[in-house]
């Protein structure tokens, strides 16, 4: 027996970020799009817990017990009270640590893909609070679709998309850990009042329409300064971008990932080679959005 669930990758058309909590963790507001690049993870019963990954750039996924996938199905096997040994394989595509969430959306995939396979039927409810004890990105993972994210980010409040979009993103040499982006975006804002995090009515207007153009100048994340600090060449890959024609172009959450918003999908595939000529990154995927979060294939 085994269970395979598909899982999308998420972009971040607004990062809005307040100043550090006590905690160490940041307020977000936080609208996520789901994109048609996908993860598959596969459970099958076995003698203990394990993990193995394929796909670009597996190498640098964690195949122990820190790896989100398997602290997911640790998590529910001990709610429940049953054994953890299932074998969870990752077939990857979503970029590894491009700011497109891939771990956290093999987490919830796995999370789902464990219940399925245990046949235990957690309520959802149940699930999103795994997820969101797990990672702040995680439950959108379970959900898909656009949401808007507040608390760290792991608040949903489901958001209506009024048509397809667009995208492009080009992929970074190397990654960018998130822990530090956020240290350079304190250092950055350091005896700088930060206000708080809202989501822009703007911006939620222009997903409800479907309108390319009006979201196009509205997309922002607060951590691009951040990433640019810790990458500059990046600013390299926004304006190659913009001069292909995108409509806006900015880094995927905490990057190193660039994110464009095309006018249509021909467009979409002129940014796209474009990009790969003008050498500033090592791939350019197409992608639409909104897509479905995690569901068993």
């Amino acid at each position: 027996m085994s269970v395979t669930v598909r899982v999308p990758a998420k972009v971040n058309v607004q990062l809005a970020v307040g100043a550090a909590r006590p905690d160490g963790f940041h307020d977000l507001a936080n609208v996520f799009l789901a994109v048609g690049l996908y993860d598959e993870v596969t459970v099958a019963e076995a003698d203990e817990l394990r993990v193995t990954c394929t796909g670009p750039d597996s190498g640098q996924v964690p195949l122990d017990r820190t790896n989100l996938a398997a602290r997911a199905a640790l998590a529910l096997a001990e709610r429940y009270g049953r054994s953890p040994g299932v074998h969870i394989h990752i077939a990857k595509d979503i970029p590894v640590a491009g700011g497109m969430a891939g771990g956290s959306a093999d987490g919830a995939a796995a999370l789902a893909a464990c219940d399925a396979l245990w046949g235990t039927n957690a309520p959802r409810d149940e699930l999103l609070g795994i997820c969101a004890e797990l990672g702040s990105d995680m439950p959108f993972g379970l959900v898909g679709g656009a949401a808007l994210g507040t608390g760290r980010g792991e608040k949903l409040r489901p958001l209506e998309v009024g048509g397809t979009f667009h995208w492009v993103f080009a992929m970074a040499d190397g990654g960018l850990s998130t822990p530090a982006v956020f240290r350079e975006f304190d250092r950055l804002n350091e005896g700088v009042r930060i206000p708080e995090p809202a989501a822009s009515e703007d911006l939620l207007a222009a997903l409800t329409k479907g309108d390319a153009h009006a979201l196009a100048g509205t997309l922002s994340n607060d951590l691009q300064p951040a990433a640019l600090s810790l990458r500059p060449s990046l600013a390299d890959t926004l304006a190659a971008g913009r001069a292909a024609g995108a409509l806006a172009g900015l880094v995927s959450g905490s990057g190193p990932t660039t994110a464009f918003l095309a006018a249509d999908a021909g467009a979409a595939a002129a940014v796209a080679q474009a990009l790969l000529a003008s050498g500033t990154c090592r791939a350019a995927r197409v992608a639409e959005s909104p897509a479905a979060g995690a569901t068993v294939v």
